[in-house]
């Protein structure tokens, strides 16, 4: 899995540009013939949502239309998150850029395992967190190839080092065809404490990989303390 040239953003400290190829378990398992599950219509942004981030008024922030967010959290780095809803309970790393200025992506040798860019706002606090991993590796399937099947109102649960845990509730799960990702939709500004979940999706080409990227949009809906 490659992430695409990690730039600079005034007002999150960093914006991520570019999206992440993966490697396909399910081509190079002959057993194998389905593909991981993909979002449905009736999860993704109302239009007029959408559109509004071509506004050059408009504050980038999924929060638009909601009440007024619950206040941010001190930053503090996550450790683990967890997807009740598809079983995903996985320690996370922090991630940083690569030599070409990528976005580095969890090593495929533990399929368990997600990732955090570190550079920028961490879960809980003020800014768009960003997540991500790898849906498969070439041995089967990995953290988030269910990341498709999520649901709006679905909950996400952040563990943090400080050991309070940063609660999120989905927005909506799209998925974007690579060359038309929208860079500052998913990695722009945010005032509010939000969270972007990114993995690979959509049809699977041999030569080039998975064609598309599922994102989950969810923003904070509570705090509580760790186990």
């Amino acid at each position: 899995m490659t992430s695409r040239r990690v730039k600079r953003n005034r007002m999150v400290a960093v914006g991520i540009v570019g999206v992440m190829t993966s490697a396909g378990w399910l081509i190079y398992d002959g057993s194998q013939t389905s593909q991981p599950p993909q979002p449905i219509g009736s999860d993704a942004f109302p239009i007029a949502t959408a559109s509004a981030w071509t506004l050059p008024s408009a504050v980038p922030s999924v929060s638009a239309g909601r009440a007024p967010a619950i206040l941010p959290m001190a930053s503090s780095a996550p450790t683990r998150i967890k997807i009740p809803t598809i079983d995903v309970n996985a320690p996370v790393i922090p991630l940083g850029q690569d030599a070409a200025g990528h976005l580095q992506t969890p090593p495929e040798n533990d399929r368990n395992l997600a990732g955090w860019y570190s550079a920028g706002p961490a879960p809980g606090s003020a800014g768009n967190a960003v997540m991500d991993g790898h849906v498969d590796t070439r041995v089967g399937p990995a953290v988030f190839y269910n990341l498709g099947a999520l649901r709006k109102k679905d909950p996400i649960e952040i563990d943090r080092r400080d050991g309070t845990v940063a609660l999120f509730t989905i927005d909506a799960v799209e998925v974007y065809r690579k060359n038309s990702f929208p860079d500052q939709q998913v990695y722009g500004p945010s005032h509010d404490p939000e969270l972007h979940v990114i993995t690979c999706g959509g049809a699977f080409s041999k030569r080039s990989g998975y064609q598309s990227n599922v994102v989950v949009y969810a923003h904070m809906v509570g705090r509580g303390r760790g186990d």
